[in-house]
């Protein structure tokens, strides 16, 4: 009798264990998503005759994406470490066949994603630039694309130069040779050494729910389309390129990742673009 008691409390335990967990996975999935919306969102209002007139005088720039810790971040089945807290569910998972291996990657979308690539697409031209390999980094803009037709153009793995063994550089010429209208947001300051006026370094992320990295750099990106350089506004953010050094930076990136102090410069140049390029403007 003891025994069958026994029995029936393990079993009980187990689905009790299982149907626990089940709560817990659906629980952290809604609050990731309602994670997505606890901030106030960007709003655009219709621009004024003066703004619509500056904004015909200058060429629609393009604003160039990293993906992997700058868009979502992602974890496949051979980690040992992920950076991930376990049990976090993923927003979608990528089944590739890399080396005639399967491989499924755990993607997990920053959050905001979505509202920022669909306002920002209003402003600019959109490309995709990852260091991944193409199998990989397709599907991802596949996924983040969601058939708006937003993300057409891409680079990839074979489109960088690579350097100190396994780190790899993006030419930005090779998008656009007009390098007053072009410019990248990445997470990696080697990805860019090459053109450090024409890029926006946003911090490396992981799984922090409550980011709002993205939402923070939209009221820069909605004035720097007025600019007729871009390097005009960016070339004044060098000091926090020297943050990192190629060795130092590939130490740290998976640690801490960017200081958040990085975004203050770039939120007081957008006060200042009333006094950019009015030669230009008028």
């Amino acid at each position: 009798m003891l025994k069958r008691l026994q029995m029936g409390l393990r079993a009980f335990m187990l689905v009790a264990s299982k149907v626990w967990s089940c709560i817990c996975y659906m629980f952290k999935k809604q609050y990731r998503a309602l994670a997505q919306y606890q901030s106030v969102k960007y709003e655009i209002y219709p621009l004024s005759p003066v703004s619509r007139h500056r904004l015909s005088l200058v060429r629609r720039k393009i604003l160039v994406l990293d993906l992997d810790e700058t868009l979502i971040h992602s974890h496949h089945d051979a980690m040992v470490r992920p950076t991930v807290k376990p049990g976090t569910p993923p927003d979608f998972v990528l089944k590739v066949t890399i080396d005639k291996h399967p491989v499924r990657f755990f993607v997990h979308k920053r959050p905001h994603v979505d509202y920022f690539l669909d306002i920002v697409s209003q402003w600019y031209e959109l490309v995709v630039f990852t260091a991944s390999m193409e199998i990989y980094g397709a599907a991802v803009a596949d996924k983040l694309d969601n058939g708006r037709g937003i993300l057409r153009r891409r680079f990839y793995r074979q489109h960088c130069t690579a350097e100190h063994g396994s780190s790899y550089t993006k030419n930005l010429s090779s998008i656009c040779d007009d390098l007053n209208r072009v410019f990248i947001l990445d997470n990696s300051p080697g990805a860019y050494r090459d053109f450090p006026d024409n890029a926006i370094p946003i911090k490396s992320w992981f799984c922090d729910p409550l980011d709002v990295s993205l939402l923070s750099l939209l009221p820069v990106l909605d004035a720097l389309r007025f600019t007729h350089d871009v390097r005009s506004v960016l070339s004044r953010n060098l000091h926090l390129h020297r943050l990192w050094d190629p060795p130092a930076f590939v130490q740290m990136k998976g640690v801490a990742g960017t200081p958040q102090s990085i975004y203050f410069p770039l939120v007081r140049t957008f006060n200042a673009f009333q006094n950019i390029d009015n030669n230009y403007y008028t």
